[in-house]
């Protein structure tokens, strides 16, 4: 009666349609729609928190190396990390093409408080206060009150940035040591900078080359050429010293953009993990409202209603939905983004930006992106709902001779959609990002979805002989609704998927993590100097420190390494140059693949670096060595889950030979049994003296290790948690709808004598047989997503290969959890299929 009293008032207007037929259903069923909607604002909170906080963090040091550079028209820089001669200078001050030339030098320094504290590395720039502001403004030192107004020429003076007094706890006046190579120097806190970012400190730049290892030298010279003058052409008229080059105006920025660009884009697209769920749960809830207004859709059809209008029709629903758990979603995105960079900082765990917490910049055009994102998966999900209200046929319906759960399983789009999933796991990545396997792992959850027909129909294949009437009926309807169990387990499928791939790939990442870490760490101690690679040559401990370290009482081996940064393309981060023994026995590498021990000059390159210049064992490569440009040939390959951006390790002979010294900056140390690694280490700090070092045992460096892998990768067991709990509603939502489509047919049980305790059982039954087909699907589909993460994601994104491990344990735990969880959802969601309203709903008459 209800269709015929909507068919009276509606007339031809669509707008009344949609009153009609939505607002009788959401009023009634409210808490339908509002799952799709907060599943949907749950997915794209997730997904906007995660792009608002790499976005925020990555302007914010973006714009912190664009203060720090400035806007010069032309910039001349070193290529390697000595610089080159100042000499250049001249020549460019008597250009009558250029305006304002303003030179700079740029080292990593380890840094301390003059009255006590521990060492640790901040970047040091030399500047010219004369010239600086005509390039680069925010570089001009601001003179605190009370200090000479002539200290930014003063050589003992020093201006620090926000990050930089906070990470030394000091304040105007107080005195700092910088370590340069002929030791501790003392410089004044005078005042400070308006650059943002990471720990920064500004001296004079004669200073910084008397005082820290720069003499003669320039890192680069920033310059602004005269009105009219084309930095191209002027650039043509002049030739520059090999050790120069003309740099970009955006190298810098795009180097921090790099910097984390893989990491950035593989955890937004974890982040839509709980969206895309959320698409399949508007699947689901969607395709059993429409099988539940059947009979209103088909009357309204006879009446007039078009076939296109009632497709327009459910997707309006989805719409309107999508678009209110895109809006609640955006605001919730916002609010956790806020609180997430105060806990997790800009990288969430990554690494890549240490030293500050980046202010939260809000942008509109993304905020609509994302809302845009919910509602198209909103809309998405309802297609295929949409579509089967479109078929209907009417006067079939009438007559409940139309089922829109009926047909055949037809596998051609499943089995299209897995082909198409395996062509895309096998192309290439696209600028260095794996968007094609990213595909492919949808591909591979939509063709999931679509064979739980076909998977319902093997596992309850045969027939059951049982005398248990209730058994029979539950197992027969489960058989012959298998399309129903599409919708009702969609969000399962895919969220049980999902979260078995993560624990693969995780625990695969993690096991050879820790297998890596077993072999590069065998000795019991470990000493380095602060700062690193990072420090260059202004931190090092001399040639015989190693003999002093062997020398040790309970010290029955030393091997000592040098650790620099080496600059190959500019708009990459650099890479790691290690100079250290190498051999097949005792200083052995990870390898990977064959090794050429009759290169006569080798270097042996990590796996990461071959794959980001593409490089190969017998191939010649060009490195910037102490003695210039030199060619060396490639020996090996070795695995390295240390540095993603690439090593070289280098024999201490070839080293030598181009001109590098035996200064050294790590030191590894083995130690006799029963022998007191607390004593070792407090005579290593004294044969260290005053240069600053950091001791670790191989179980603490171990340990740590592991604990910044579990910090990046924290983020992927609550997008786990989401996505099941997602799927779980998902199966709540769908058999609630059923359980009220079905009203009639408990109350007819109910008047043959079944019990409400049968009832519930006979729902529990259907909902578990679908239920595990749809956890054993998940399962199989996890495993191949797995499979294109762990072999073809990683790879393209951060150039480690690891071997694919299966937590088959955890598998089968999350499988049970899931059935056992989804069989309670369906036991709370059927508590009403018994009802006295059960019992009244035979006397319905449509």
């Amino acid at each position: 009666m209800r269709a015929i009293a909507i068919a009276s008032i509606v007339g031809r207007h669509p707008w009344r349609w949609l009153r009609a037929l939505s607002w009788p259903e959401w009023r009634l069923h409210p808490w339908r729609h509002a799952t799709v909607a907060l599943a949907l604002a749950v997915g794209v909170a997730l997904a906007y928190s995660v792009h608002l906080i790499n976005a925020s963090a990555l302007s914010e040091f973006a714009g912190a190396v664009r203060a720090a550079n400035g806007d010069p028209d032309v910039t001349i820089a070193a290529r390697a990390r000595e610089g080159f001669d100042d000499a250049l200078i001249e020549p460019l001050q008597r250009d009558g093409a250029v305006r304002v030339l303003s030179p700079v030098v740029e080292i990593d320094v380890a840094a301390r408080p003059a009255a006590g504290g521990d060492a640790g590395s901040l970047r040091v720039l030399g500047i010219d206060a004369l010239t600086v502001a005509g390039v680069a403004p925010s570089l001009l030192p601001r003179v605190d009150e009370g200090q000479d107004r002539l200290a930014v020429l003063d050589p003992q003076a020093v201006f620090a940035n926000p990050a930089a007094l906070r990470r030394l706890s000091l304040r105007s006046g107080d005195a700092v040591d910088l370590r340069g190579p002929s030791g501790w120097q003392r410089f004044r806190i005078a005042g400070t900078l308006a650059v943002g970012g990471p720990a920064l400190l500004v001296v004079d730049v004669a200073s910084a080359q008397a005082r820290l290892g720069m003499a003669g030298r320039l890192s680069r010279i920033d310059l602004r050429l005269m009105p009219g003058a084309r930095p191209d052409r002027w650039l043509s008229t002049h030739r520059w010293p090999a050790d120069v080059r003309v740099a970009a105006a955006d190298e810098a920025e795009q180097r921090v953009s790099n910097l984390s660009r893989a990491y950035r884009v593989n955890l937004g697209v974890l982040a839509l993990v709980a969206l895309f769920v959320g698409g399949f749960l508007a699947y689901s809830v969607l395709a059993l409202s429409v099988a539940q207004r059947t009979p209103t859709f088909a009357l309204l059809g006879v009446l007039g209603l078009t076939a296109r209008e009632r497709r327009l029709w459910v997707l309006g629903e989805a719409f309107c939905v999508g678009a209110l758990g895109s809006a609640i979603g955006v605001a919730l995105g916002v609010a956790l983004a806020a609180v997430a960079l105060r806990a997790l900082g800009g990288d969430l765990g990554g690494g890549y930006f240490a030293g500050g917490v980046p202010g939260l910049q809000l942008d509109a055009w993304s905020a609509l992106l994302y809302a845009a994102l919910g509602i198209a998966a909103a809309v998405a999900g309802a297609w295929w709902p949409a579509r089967a209200a479109e078929r209907m046929a009417p006067a079939q319906a009438l007559k409940g001779l139309s089922s829109l759960g009926s047909g055949r399983s037809r596998l051609a789009p499943a089995l299209a959609s897995l082909l198409a999933a395996g062509l895309l796991a096998l192309l290439p990545a696209w600028h260095g990002l794996p968007l094609a396997a990213y595909a492919s792992v949808a591909a591979l959850l939509a063709g999931g979805v679509a064979l739980v027909p076909a998977g319902v129909q093997l596992l309850l294949a045969r027939r059951i002989k049982t005398a248990n009437p209730l058994l029979l009926l539950a197992w027969q309807r489960a058989r012959h609704q298998r399309h129903t169990a599409s919708a009702a387990v969609a969000g399962v499928v895919a969220s049980v998927a999902l979260s078995v791939a993560l624990l693969a790939m995780v625990g695969s990442f993690r096991d050879a993590v820790s297998s890596w870490l077993d072999g590069v760490l065998p000795a019991e101690l470990y000493l380095r100097t602060v700062g690193g690679p990072a420090a260059g040559d202004t931190n090092t401990l001399p040639a015989t420190f190693a003999g002093q370290a062997a020398s040790i009482p309970g010290v029955t081996r030393v091997r000592v390494s040098r650790v620099r940064a080496l600059s190959l393309d500019p708009q990459r981060p650099p890479l790691a140059l290690i100079v250290r023994p190498v051999d097949d026995t005792a200083h052995a590498l990870p390898w990977v693949g064959r090794v050429d021990w009759s290169i006569d000059a080798p270097v042996f390159v990590s796996e990461p670096a071959a794959a980001l210049y593409g490089w190969q064992v017998g191939d010649t490569i060009t490195l910037p060595l102490p003695t210039g440009t030199q060619r060396l040939h490639v020996a090996g390959v070795w695995r390295d889950y240390a540095r993603q951006f690439g090593a070289l390790v280098i024999p201490p002979s070839v080293w030598r030979a181009h001109g590098g010294d035996d200064r050294l900056n790590e030191v590894a140390l083995w130690l006799a049994a029963g022998t007191d690694a607390a004593t070792v280490v407090e005579r290593l700090r004294g044969l260290a003296g005053d240069v600053p070092v950091e001791t670790a045992s191989a179980g603490e460096l171990r340990a740590l290790s592991l604990a910044i892998f579990d910090r990046s990768f924290a983020v992927t067991r609550y997008l786990q948690a989401v996505a099941i709990a997602v799927g779980l509603v998902g199966v709540g939502a769908s058999l609630s709808a059923q359980v009220l489509a079905r009203r009639r047919e408990f109350g007819l049980l109910v008047h043959l004598g079944v019990t409400r305790a049968q009832v519930l059982a006979i729902v529990c039954g259907e909902a578990a047989a679908w239920l595990a087909a749809g956890v054993l699907l998940g399962i199989a589909i996890g495993l191949a997503v797995s499979v294109v993460l762990v072999h073809v994601v990683n790879p393209q994104s951060f150039h480690w290969t690891m071997p694919l491990l299966i937590p088959w344990p955890r598998v089968a735990a999350l499988g049970v959890t899931v059935l056992l969880l989804g069989v309670a959802t369906a036991a709370l969601a059927a508590r009403h299929a018994a009802s006295r309203r059960a019992v009244l709903a035979v006397k319905e008459d449509w």
